[in-house]
């Protein structure tokens, strides 16, 4: 009997081999299936946290822009040279200070003339006067004819409607040798000069020597929209306030590049009739100004509060979404499920935003994580406080 060749022997062990183990890795996958079941993860955690519960002042809110209580062209009333110029251009001056000067000569000139001539007035009604007693005397004793008397009468009657005269010739020729001198008609800053020195002024009619513009207190103008004027008059009424009342709201003015409100005023006018074409309401304020900080013709921002609730809720504008239907929040419910809350949002206070309604005080909002969650999703609620802002300056 012939033995197999020892090669092909390896071979045959080779592949016993090989088969075994496949069938061994079959059994062990087979294994592992059975094992291999899903667990679903873990709900996401969320921070979550109620609302902020506390009194917000309502405030309307524009755009306005500051203008000079007064302002005033300086004109040359009366002809002449122009013969000083007593003030340095865009400086401050007090009332009554002297600005210009106009050629004062020729109006002293006059002045004085008028007063010779009402004091020779002065003198013909005296002497008039005696007379005419005389006359009265005489005729009582029937020493003169009535005649006499009458001319002595008619004589002290000129006499008098000539001092008359004289007296009003005075008095203008005083008033206008003080328009020779210009001088400031309220404290104000003047601007710069429009005519110069020896320039003849007043000719033809009154020339322009400078203007004067008043600095403080300002007038801030503004208008208010139809709703907010509705708003404003519901709430006077329910307080039983007056129209005098509503001008002695406070205002608060910032400018541009200030960062809050810190001018504060007193409104000064309210139109009495809205206007058809814009739907508004035409207001004015009056603010101090003695550091001159507002300069007439400024845009400013304008708040006036009207108003205040005593428990606004408020959660910060990151807890807000937007979709078609308007603004809403992420709310978990008692189940730790999140629901969708439709809300209507007031005004920014304090770096939190009012929620008008939909948001009871005891509900839990998503502060954070709210791309990682969706409506109807349970969540691991992580309770926190929101942090309100410190105070920021008016």
């Amino acid at each position: 009997m012939t033995s197999a060749h020892p090669a092909r022997l390896h071979d045959a062990w080779r592949h016993i081999g090989r088969a075994l183990a496949t069938a061994a890795a079959v059994v062990t996958l087979a294994g592992c299936e059975d094992k291999n079941t899903f667990v679903a993860p873990p709900p996401p955690k969320v921070d979550v946290a109620t609302p902020v519960q506390r009194p917000v002042t309502r405030y309307i809110e524009a755009t306005g822009n500051t203008a000079p209580i007064k302002s005033v062209d300086l004109v040359a009333r009366v002809q002449g040279f122009l013969q000083t110029i007593d003030y340095a251009d865009g400086t401050f001056v007090k009332q009554g200070a002297q600005l210009f000067t106009i050629e004062p000569e020729t109006y002293k000139l006059k002045l004085d003339q008028a007063q010779a001539a009402e004091t020779g007035a002065q003198a013909s009604l005296k002497q008039a006067e005696a007379d005419y007693k005389r006359q009265v005397d005489l005729v009582q004793r029937q020493a003169v004819s009535q005649a006499t008397l009458d001319t002595s009468t008619s004589t002290r009657d000129n006499a008098q409607a000539n001092l008359q005269q004289a007296q009003a010739n005075t008095r203008l020729a005083e008033v206008n040798y003080g328009y020779t001198k210009v001088t400031a008609p309220f404290d104000g800053i003047v601007s710069a000069h429009m005519v110069s020195i020896g320039e003849l002024v007043g000719v033809s009619s009154p020339t322009q020597l400078a203007t004067i513009v008043a600095m403080d207190p300002i007038y801030v103008n503004f208008t208010v929209n139809e709703q907010d004027v509705l708003r404003i008059r519901a709430e006077a009424a329910r307080r039983g306030l007056t129209s005098a009342d509503l001008k002695q709201f406070p205002i608060e003015i910032g400018l541009q590049t200030e960062t809050g409100y810190p001018h504060e005023g007193k409104l000064d006018y309210v139109a009495p009739t809205l206007n058809s074409s814009t739907g508004t309401l035409a207001v004015r304020g009056v603010v101090p100004n003695d550091k001159r900080v507002l300069l007439p013709g400024y845009f400013v921002r304008v708040r006036v509060p009207f108003t205040q609730e005593k428990d606004a809720l408020l959660v910060p504008d990151t807890a807000l979404g937007s979709d078609q239907g308007g603004r809403y929040l992420l709310v978990a419910n008692k189940d730790n499920v999140v629901e969708q809350r439709k809300v209507q949002i007031g005004p920014a206070d304090n770096g939190l935003r009012v929620i008008e309604s939909g948001l009871k005080p005891d509900d839990r909002v998503v502060t954070s994580g709210l791309l990682r969650v969706i409506p109807g999703q349970k969540i691991d609620p992580q309770q926190t406080k929101i942090e309100q802002p410190q105070a920021s300056s008016k």
